[in-house]
This record gives C-alpha cells, sequence and structure tokens, in this order.
C-alpha cells in the first residue's frame, strides 16, 4: 500500500481501537491488522481526539439552540463518551484506584487489571466529570466549540507524548495495550503534534491568543507531572496511565480557558 494509503490504514486503526464507531467491513477487510500497526498508528491519536470532539462540540451547539447551556454541556459530554465507550475515562478510575493509596508496583498493576472500581477511582471519576461540566459551563458559549475540540485533541498528543518519552511500565505479556509498548519514533511525534498544531490554529479564530496560550500550557504541564507521577510510581506508563493523562490534560486545559477569563 502507498504511502498515503498506509496513513490511511493507520487512522482507520486508531479509529477502531479509540471509538465504538464501526467502519464499514469491507474497508476493514481491506485495512487488515497487525500488531505493529497499532504502535505505527499512536501519530493519528491526536486526529480521532479532534473528531471525537468535533463530535461533541456539533451535539452541543445543536442543543444550545433550545436547551440552557449546561443541559448543552451534559449532551455534549455524554455524546463523548459514548462516542470512546468511556475508554479514557475508564484509565483514569482505574489509575486513581491503583495510585490512589501507597502500594506497591507490584499491587498498582494488579489492581489496574481488575475490572471492579473502587473508592478512590469512584470518587477520581465523579469529580473529572463534575468539574470538565463545570468548567465548560462557565466559558463563553462561542469558546465552547472550540474548547472542546482543542481539549480532545490536545490531551491525546499528550498521551502520545508519554509513549514517547517513557518506557512502558506495566507487564506487557498480559496487557491490553501490549502492541503500543513500544516508543513512537520521531517523525511520529512530529505528526502527533502537527494535529494538535492545526487545532489549536482552527480553535485561535474563536480563542483569544491569552487564553489559548494559558490552555496549552496548562495541558502541557499536566503531562508533564502525569509523566512524572507514572515513573515514580510505576517505572513508566501504562493504558491506564495514558487514560488518566488524558483526562487530566484535558481538564488542566479547561481550567486554564476559565481562568483565562478573569484577564478579559
Amino acid at each position: 500500500m502507498s504511502g498515503l494509503g498506509h496513513e490511511l490504514r493507520l487512522v482507520a486503526i486508531a479509529w477502531q481501537f479509540f471509538t465504538r464507531i464501526p467502519l464499514p467491513r469491507a474497508w476493514v477487510a481491506r485495512v487488515g491488522y497487525a500488531p505493529e500497526w497499532l504502535q505505527a498508528s499512536a501519530r493519528h491519536f491526536p486526529l480521532v481526539g479532534a473528531m471525537v470532539g468535533g463530535f461533541s462540540a456539533a451535539v452541543f451547539v445543536l442543543a444550545a439552540l433550545w436547551l440552557p447551556p449546561a443541559i448543552a454541556v451534559g449532551l455534549a459530554m455524554a455524546a463523548s463518551l459514548w462516542m470512546t465507550g468511556c475508554f479514557h475515562e475508564d484509565g483514569w478510575a482505574d489509575t486513581c484506584d491503583a495510585l490512589g493509596g501507597a502500594v506497591s508496583r507490584e499491587r498498582a498493576l494488579a489492581i489496574m487489571k481488575d475490572s471492579r472500581i473502587g473508592t478512590y477511582g469512584t470518587v477520581g471519576l465523579v469529580m473529572m466529570l463534575g468539574l470538565k461540566a463545570a468548567c465548560l459551563a462557565s466559558l463563553p458559549l462561542a469558546w465552547v466549540p472550540a474548547a472542546l475540540v482543542l481539549a480532545h485533541t490536545v490531551s491525546r498528543t499528550v498521551s502520545v507524548g508519554l509513549i514517547r518519552a517513557l518506557p512502558y511500565g506495566g507487564d506487557p505479556e498480559h496487557a491490553k495495550a501490549k502492541p503500543l509498548a513500544t516508543q513512537l519514533s520521531g517523525p511520529g511525534w512530529a505528526v502527533a503534534l502537527a494535529w494538535s498544531g492545526l487545532a489549536a490554529a482552527g480553535a485561535a479564530f474563536f480563542l483569544p491568543p491569552w487564553a489559548m496560550a494559558a490552555a496549552l500550557a496548562a495541558a502541557a504541564l499536566a503531562g508533564l507531572w502525569c509523566g512524572r507521577w507514572l515513573r515514580c510510581r510505576l517505572g513508566g506508563y501504562t493504558g491506564d496511565g495514558l487514560g488518566a493523562a488524558q483526562q487530566l490534560s484535558e481538564l488542566a486545559l479547561y481550567l486554564a480557558l476559565v481562568a483565562s477569563l478573569r484577564w478579559i
């Protein structure tokens, strides 16, 4: 398959991995699958995030025509949760359960594999969803669609950055994300950054420059903190840890946008 054709294949693989919306069977059969392609498709995770954010933003715009902003925000968030099957939120909850207490690395990894949710995970999930909803409802209506697309794109780039920067910290033999347990290439990282750059360029038409700068800086700082946290506790990233990083950087971006309203 040609270079462009292979990139489209990687986009399709990333789409199948991160969303619950199926692709046509004929296309899936033509795309095929190999474990190394999933690792290579990481460069397009931010593009899938942009699509999720775009769908969420469209739901918000339509809902806001007839409903109060807070309800429109709730529906927009529900749309993204449905589209991804709560994939990243599950990782955040598992990470809270595993790293919320003072347990060993081995015990933390065992907790991450447990499908049940504990106190830390429950509280963490409620707080995460509540804070994101409160932030979005506090923004000017015109900012919300751009914020959704930007946050979903940039936060996936943060997760890809951790794949690039950290070793795999889990058990590769039993990990659901085993094909991702290798570092991302330099060109792949450049593609991921380019997707975020395009999202930022689009959002710049709707968000003030100081708000954009604060939002991007906050997401980057959240990613750096997550990287340090995962390295100290687990020795590297895990699939659940990447989900947690996505959630925290998304929230950090929203918080920075709300804080920037004080500068108007």
